[in-house]
């Protein structure tokens, strides 16, 4: 073999392994990935916002459950709401509605701003926590919404709770929550969300949120109204 096709043999092969360039043309280092940045924190009327979320998806089981309460042949889905209203007491009276109360409304008022509107949504917070109350002792006992009766009166705590908070939820994240962000800077409504995410994890966990979209995802399988798409109208 000669001394060009040695040469060139060898240039093949350093290709191959990828060696072979000089002290004066080194490779390249491949770049480096640039570090991910962090998503964006929620800010504390988002996080109003998303509450109201999982609030609906609660009604949206209160509606279902309401509606087989009305058909005598529909056994009555005792469990299922039990675990909804206490879902709806623990995550949506005893945690958002609290911060609301604690927060929300008394900056306003001091403020000057949304009086009227911060009275009504009290009393209403006050009428959705007796409704509560009274859903939740109906599916108490071994014989809970098997008659007409009771069944017929928790279906329409259920309907009033759903016809109140609708409204409620949606005067708030339209009127009352924008009034509310405009009370801060920047530098000080940053801070206003790091203070009701450190009162989210005290009160249900560092999961909270999660853990309450979750639960209301089950209540909603359990139904069998968690596919989105039966909600679609067809035409016929």
């Amino acid at each position: 073999m000669n001394e060009a096709s040695s040469r060139r043999r060898f240039l093949s092969t350093a290709a191959l392994l990828g060696v072979g360039a000089t002290a004066s043309h080194p490779v390249a280092a491949a770049p480096k990935a640039a570090p991910k940045s962090k998503p964006a924190e929620v800010n504390a009327t988002e996080d109003l916002m998303r509450e109201h979320g999982i609030i609906r998806r609660t009604l949206l089981v209160y509606e279902e459950i309401a509606r087989r309460l009305d058909l005598r042949e529909e056994k009555a889905p005792v469990e299922v709401l039990a675990q909804a209203t206490r879902l709806m007491r623990r995550f949506g009276e005893a945690y958002h509605e609290k911060t609301e109360e604690t927060e929300v409304f008394p900056r306003l008022v001091k403020a000057g701003q949304q009086k009227e509107l911060v009275q009504v949504l009290i009393e209403q917070h006050a009428a959705g926590r007796k409704l509560t109350e009274s859903i939740l002792a109906a599916t108490s006992g071994r014989d809970a919404l098997t008659q007409p009766q009771p069944r017929a009166a928790a279906a329409r705590q259920l309907n009033l709770f759903i016809r109140m908070y609708g409204p409620h939820a949606a005067r708030e994240d339209t009127n009352l929550f924008p009034a509310f962000r405009n009370l801060f800077d920047e530098k000080q409504f940053n801070e206003l969300g790091e203070r009701f995410e450190a009162q989210e994890h005290r009160l249900l966990g560092s999961d909270g949120f999660e853990n309450a979209l979750k639960e209301v995802a089950q209540l909603e399988r359990a139904l069998g109204i968690h596919d989105l798409a039966r909600f679609t109208p067809s035409e016929r």
